[in-house]
C-alpha cells in the first residue's frame, strides 16, 4: 500500500474550461493525473465540488471494465470530501497516512459535496439550497454530464452509487434521474447500480425500530419503549398526512427522548455511550457527535491541526488551491439540512421498488449495531416492496461471508435476482470504518472488481 501515500503537494495542474457556455469553471490534479478536482455549476449560483482518484490497482479488462463508485454521504449536509474521504473509504486516514482498507484497491473514487452548500461546495444565497431529494439527484445529475460526457476512459468502466445514511434517499433519487438522462441521450454513463449502507429510505419504519431495539439490548425498560412508541405512532399519522416538516419536528422530539431514557445512548452504535453532544436536538451538534465517535473508532491520535474542520480548511485547501477564499468546509451544513426539512421523513421505498422493476442492481447493507437506521427498520420497509421478487428474495437462503485468512462470521448476504442484502455484524452506522475488511470485500463484489 505504500504506493497510495499521496504526496499532499504535488506539481497541480489547474484550468478553467467554459462548460455548457454559461460560466467558468475551475477544476485541478496531480501531474501524474493520479487525483482530479474541481467545481461545476449545477445551476446558476450554485457550485458543486468533486475530487476523483484513480485507482493505483487499476486492470483494464475488457470483461470485466475497471468501476467507478461515487460516494453519497448522509447528513444530508454532511460532507463526502471530507468525512467519506479522510474517516471511511479515502486513499488516506485523518493522519494523511495510507488506509489499509481503503476502496481505492478495488475501484476508481468519486467525492461529492453533495448537496450545494456542503463542505467545499458552496451557493451564492440560500434560495439555490435544494429543497427535495429530487432537486439534490438533478444537481448531480448535471455534475455526472459534466464529468462523463467528454471523458471516453470514465465511460468504458461502470459507475456504481454508494450511499451511507440519508446518502441512500440522493442515491435511489439520483438512479432514476441518471437512467432517465440515458435514456434521452443527455448522459452518456454505464450505470452498474446503488448500495444503500445504513440508509434513511423509510423514516416510518426506523423510528417504530428504535423502541423495541433499544429494550432488546436493555438501554430501555418498557416504559421507555413505551413512550418511544408513542411518539413513532404520532410521526406514523403525520407522514401520512403528508406533514413530513412538522414529522421532522417530531423526530426530534423522538430522539431526544430515546436518548434520555436511555443514559444517552449512541445512535450510531448501541455499544456505546454518545457524547452529551447528542442529546442536543440540533442536526448540525449530532454530526459533530458521529465526527468525533469516527474517530474514536479508528483509535487514531488526534492529527496535529486537531480537528477534521482544521485539516480540510488548512492543509488540503492549500492542495486544492481553487477554493473561493469565503468558502469554509462545512460551514453550511445546518442551511442544507434546514432546507430539507420538509423532505427528511419522506419515504423513498417506491423509488427502489422502480429502479428493481427496472432491473437495476440494488444493494443493502447494514450494520448490526446501528439504531439510527437499525437492522429491524431496513428489514422493516423491504418487506413494503411490490417488487415481484420480493417472495423468492424471501424464501432464499443466507451465505456467510468472512473477512479473508479468518473463520470468525464477519455477517451474511441473501440474493436474489438484483437485490441483494449484506448484514454486516460488529459494526454500527459507519460499516466502512468498523468494519473495514468486510466492507472493502462487499463493494469489490458488488461492483465485481477485476483487483
Amino acid at each position: 500500500m505504500q504506493k497510495l501515500g499521496l504526496c499532499l503537494f504535488p506539481l497541480l495542474l489547474l484550468c478553467f474550461p467554459l462548460i455548457h457556455g454559461r460560466s467558468l469553471e475551475s477544476s485541478g490534479g496531480t501531474a501524474d493525473g493520479s487525483e482530479q478536482w474541481g467545481y461545476v455549476e449545477v445551476r446558476p449560483k450554485a457550485y458543486m465540488f468533486w475530487w476523483l482518484y484513480r485507482s493505483p490497482e487499476r486492470v483494464e479488462n475488457g470483461s470485466s471494465p475497471w468501476p467507478t463508485v461515487l460516494w453519497l454521504q448522509g447528513g444530508p449536509g454532511a460532507s463526502g470530501v471530507g468525512i467519506g474521504n479522510f474517516i471511511e473509504i479515502g486513499p488516506l486516514d485523518t493522519d494523511l497516512k495510507p488506509r489499509n482498507w481503503t476502496w481505492l484497491q478495488k475501484a476508481d473514487l468519486l467525492f461529492v459535496d453533495n448537496p450545494v452548500g456542503t463542505g467545499f461546495s458552496y451557493v451564492e444565497d440560500d434560495h439555490s439550497f435544494v429543497k427535495t431529494d429530487e432537486e439534490a439527484a438533478a444537481d448531480l445529475t448535471t455534475l455526472l454530464k459534466s464529468l462523463y460526457n467528454s471523458n471516453t476512459k470514465l465511460q468504458k468502466g461502470p459507475l456504481f452509487a454508494v450511499a451511507e445514511s440519508y446518502g441512500g434517499k440522493f442515491a435511489v433519487t439520483l438512479a432514476l434521474s441518471i437512467f432517465k438522462a440515458i435514456k434521452t441521450g443527455e448522459l452518456a454513463v454505464n450505470f452498474g447500480g446503488i448500495a444503500l449502507g445504513n440508509s434513511w429510505i423509510s423514516p416510518e419504519d426506523f423510528v417504530f425500530a428504535w423502541g423495541p431495539l433499544l429494550r432488546d439490548v436493555s438501554r430501555l425498560d418498557i416504559n421507555g419503549e413505551a413512550n418511544s412508541n408513542s411518539l413513532a405512532e404520532q410521526i406514523k399519522k403525520q407522514i401520512a398526512d403528508g406533514q413530513y416538516a412538522e414529522a421532522t419536528n417530531s423526530w426530534t422530539q423522538l430522539e431526544f427522548e430515546d436518548s434520555t431514557n436511555s443514559n444517552s445512548v449512541n445512535f450510531y452504535n448501541f455499544l456505546f455511550d454518545s457524547s452529551h453532544e447528542i442529546t442536543e436536538t440540533t442536526a448540525s451538534t449530532a454530526r459533530k457527535a458521529m465526527e468525533k465517535y469516527s474517530m474514536q473508532l479508528m483509535k487514531s491520535k488526534p492529527f496535529s491541526q486537531g480537528s477534521i474542520e482544521n485539516l480540510m480548511n488548512g492543509v488540503i485547501r492549500e492542495k486544492l488551491k481553487i477554493i473561493p477564499k469565503n468558502v469554509s468546509w462545512g460551514g453550511q451544513n445546518q442551511g442544507v439540512f434546514n432546507s430539507l426539512a420538509a423532505d427528511f421523513m419522506r419515504p423513498r421505498i417506491h423509488e427502489v421498488d422502480e429502479l428493481l422493476s427496472m432491473g437495476v442492481n440494488v444493494t443493502i447493507y447494514n450494520g448490526q449495531l446501528d439504531v439510527i437506521c437499525a437492522t429491524k427498520g431496513v428489514e422493516a420497509w423491504v418487506q413494503k416492496l411490490k417488487w415481484e421478487g420480493l417472495q423468492d428474495f424471501n424464501n432464499a437462503g443466507r451465505k456467510t461471508i468472512y473477512c479473508a485468512n479468518s473463520d470468525i462470521t464477519g455477517g451474511f448476504l441473501k440474493s436474489y435476482k438484483n437485490l441483494h442484502f449484506y448484514w454486516i455484524l460488529g459494526a454500527g452506522h459507519f460499516v466502512p470504518v468498523e468494519q473495514p475488511c468486510i466492507a472493502q470485500q462487499m463493494v469489490s463484489d458488488v461492483t465485481q472488481s477485476p483487483a
